[in-house]
């Protein structure tokens, strides 16, 4: 019997596990010791390797200060975010350390015009390095000739 592999609202539900557990700053061998269970728990959890039950669930949302809807928004067909929308996006950049220490930094900022250099210097590079990906697959597509071009 091959291994079951996580559903992907068990995913979600550990995804966003992790994104709030990570907002409010506290580690997985925290969560663990305030639940009774092991940090390689939380892991399994935040993975979706394991289910976490109902009322494990409202503990975790107790510990974390959120409504046990909380782990659910944005799930597909539960009317929350998708990916690639506006909402679907900013979970999906909450959910990466990187990010999370970054909006940190960025709110510590008090002057308005250092915060809104930042956001366009974060901007023109991205541009940048888009522009750069493109020039370099353009380099590298074949070369059509006149008769091959469509009008």
């Amino acid at each position: 019997m091959p291994p079951k592999s996580a559903s992907p609202v068990d995913r979600h539900v550990g995804t966003r596990v992790r994104l709030r557990r990570t907002l409010v700053g506290m580690s997985q061998e925290k969560l663990g010791e305030q639940l009774g269970i092991t940090f390689q728990q939380i892991q399994k959890y935040e993975k979706g390797t394991n289910r976490v039950s109902a009322s494990r669930l409202q503990e975790i949302a107790r510990i974390l200060d959120v409504p046990v809807t909380f782990f659910f928004d944005g799930q597909e067909g539960a009317g929350g975010a998708q990916p690639g929308t506006g909402l679907g996006m900013v979970e999906q950049f909450l959910s990466e350390r990187d990010s999370i220490d970054l909006v940190r930094a960025f709110n510590t900022l008090e002057d308005r015009a250092v915060r809104r250099a930042l956001v366009d210097l974060t901007v023109a590079t991205a541009n940048a390095i888009r522009s750069a990906a493109q020039n370099r697959q353009d380099a590298t597509a074949p070369h059509r000739t006149a008769d091959e071009r469509t009008p």
